[in-house]
């Protein structure tokens, strides 16, 4: 356990935040060296690529550092979650250096203890996520070997309709209705969202973020158990996506701040910013705005070329920025772990 946990602790960072560095480099480098406008508010363009990219060095220097208050980067918004994941990591890896000598049992509860104060007492909602994904992956394992504890025996007949109402409710909780922290518009809301707001804990600052852990938790624990929903996610096509998933989070942003503003605008699609920003580009092909919210024609139009031009850039940077990430990760340790010969650290030394 303790040579697994050096590797994934050592090869994380990299594999988190180089892609993360590179993309939002060539992000700000493609502002001055190509001249694309975007409508990215957040941070306007520096007068020159010098200034730019010093600005880009300050910023991912204090983002890089996960424990430096809230993680921002003005170059994508995005981002944020990637220092909350490396945040969970080292909690999940902290958790099972400290429980593995206890007994399955013991050690569940001391999970579920850890959870319920990462949840409930204070503000780690991204904690208690990757708690509740260790805690449903050793329950499997349990379960495969026979071990679970006794408290699980009167569920293991459960009927299957009974995970199909768990994964809708799962993807209703989630779905939670706001775009604020606040739950005046939850309580405002049908569907009995009134009464369901007064579940949340006060320690979290964003409620949205306890109903989206109990609609992942309840979501990721039912599709084990619904076959032709395993299956489904099983393809290859998923496999696929989840392959690719790093590298469009990264990108889906910048190409809806660029190509996206274009296409909307060129499709009638306009917005505020558009004046400023493409004015070229307004009612190049408009289209009617007619149908429902959501699904109106010319907003669908532009969506029918981002998404592959999204996936088609995801894999072109998980081809060429991630997995080589990956790659440099593992070697680097490679280079630097002791395996008993001395072969590995010697490298090193030499050149120092």
């Amino acid at each position: 356990l303790g040579d697994i946990l050096a590797s994934a602790f050592f090869r994380r960072w990299f594999r988190l935040f180089i892609l993360v560095g590179a993309t939002t480099f060539i992000w700000m480098s493609s502002w001055h060296l190509l001249g694309i406008r975007t409508s990215q508010v957040t941070h306007p363009p520096k007068k020159t690529y010098r200034d730019e990219m010093w600005y880009w060095y300050t910023q991912f220097k204090n983002f890089s550092f996960v424990y430096n208050g809230f993680p921002w980067t003005d170059f994508n918004d995005h981002a944020w979650s990637i220092a909350l994941e490396f945040r969970g990591s080292v909690v999940v890896w902290s958790m099972l250096l400290a429980f593995a000598r206890m007994t399955p049992t013991v050690r569940l509860i001391c999970n579920c203890v850890v959870l319920w104060y990462f949840l409930w007492i204070v503000d780690g909602w991204y904690n208690a996520l990757f708690i509740s994904g260790m805690i449903l992956c050793e329950l499997d394992m349990l379960n495969t070997r026979g071990q679970l504890p006794k408290i699980f025996n009167p569920f293991r007949r459960t009927r299957p309709w009974i995970f199909h109402a768990l994964l809708i409710l799962g993807l209703y909780i989630g779905g939670v209705p706001g775009t604020g922290e606040s739950l005046d518009v939850l309580r405002k809301s049908p569907g009995g969202w009134y009464w369901l707001s007064f579940l949340a804990p006060s320690a979290v600052h964003d409620p949205r973020r306890f109903y989206h852990f109990i609609g992942a938790v309840l979501t990721v624990a039912s599709i084990p158990h619904i076959p032709r929903a395993q299956a489904f996610f099983e393809t290859r096509a998923c496999q696929y996506l989840g392959r690719i998933s790093f590298a469009f989070y990264m990108v889906h942003g910048p190409i809806l701040w660029s190509l996206g503003d274009r296409l909307f605008a060129a499709f009638g699609r306009v917005a505020e910013h558009h004046h400023e920003m493409v004015p070229s580009y307004i009612n190049l092909f408009p289209l009617s705005g007619a149908g429902p919210m959501g699904l109106e024609i010319n907003f669908l139009m532009p969506l029918l070329i981002l998404l592959p031009t999204t996936l088609w850039t995801a894999h072109v940077v998980t081809r060429t920025l991630d997995e080589p990430s990956v790659k440099f990760a593992k070697w680097l340790y490679e280079q630097v772990l002791d395996t008993g010969d001395g072969a590995g650290p010697k490298k090193i030394e030499r050149l120092v």
